[in-house]
């Protein structure tokens, strides 16, 4: 399957991002199947390109879309770039062009705050690329004890993908909505219709659906009534009443 870079390269362009999402659909033959892509290997950490509050934003649109999402190792705990020193490069790139490697997104996986983020044992001199100077705060075991984390937001979200057919293989309808919100319905014949909105911008918004929300960037807000508001950088799981 052939990554689908699109939305990798469209930032939070909530314009550029309906285009791409209704196109992508509307290319499709029937029984075809899309993936979406917002990280990989060879491009900066997403929490750094694009910033934390907005890569969890762009979490919950991939999540919810059709299609297989693509998740680069990492982006579900927030890694960012680290800074790699010249004579740690591994990147054969960024050691022919010094600082144009690609090694900062390559770093270890931060299990822990144990030594070496929990990647090597302990009594490993060093890993292959350094880990970021502050594991300790953002790795798996941490951030599983608490519902705000990037990582708590994930795995929401995928239970939420799992149980409802109509956010895997349901159809998708882009909606009307404000220019700094980007809305799409899934739904699934027999099963629950859910409506997700995220806002795309730095300042409040507002976004005229009724529902019930069910996973969103701020877990304060799970389980009650929509309202209509969405905070700078907020997205939000509804469902439909």
């Amino acid at each position: 399957m052939p990554f689908n870079f699109a939305p990798l390269t469209a930032g939070t362009d909530p314009d550029r991002l309906r285009e791409i999402i209704i196109a992508m659909e509307g290319a499709l033959p029937p029984g075809s199947w899309p993936n979406w892509v917002l990280g990989n290997h060879d491009e900066p950490r997403i929490a750094t390109r694009l910033g934390r509050d907005e890569s969890g934003a762009m979490a919950v649109l991939l999540l919810t879309l059709r299609g297989t999402p693509t998740i680069y190792y990492g982006d579900e705990i927030g890694m960012v770039e680290t800074e790699i020193p010249a004579e740690l490069q591994q990147d054969p790139y960024g050691r022919r062009v010094p600082g144009q490697g690609r090694d900062g997104c390559r770093t270890p996986m931060q299990w822990s705050s144990a030594t070496h983020a929990g990647f090597s044992s302990p009594d490993t001199p060093s890993t292959w690329l350094p880990v970021h100077g502050e594991y300790a705060a953002s790795n798996v075991e941490t951030e599983l004890k608490d519902p705000a984390s990037r990582l708590g937001l994930y795995r929401r979200l995928l239970r939420l993908r799992r149980a409802y057919p109509a956010l895997h293989s349901g159809a998708v309808e882009v909606l009307p909505s404000a220019r700094q919100v980007l809305a799409f319905r899934r739904s699934h014949p027999g099963d629950a219709s859910f409506v997700v909105a995220a806002n795309l911008s730095d300042t409040p918004a507002r976004h005229e659906t009724e529902g019930e929300v069910m996973a969103g960037t701020d877990h304060h807000r799970e389980g009650h009534a929509f309202g209509g508001f969405l905070g700078p950088w907020e997205a939000v799981v509804l469902t439909e009443s």
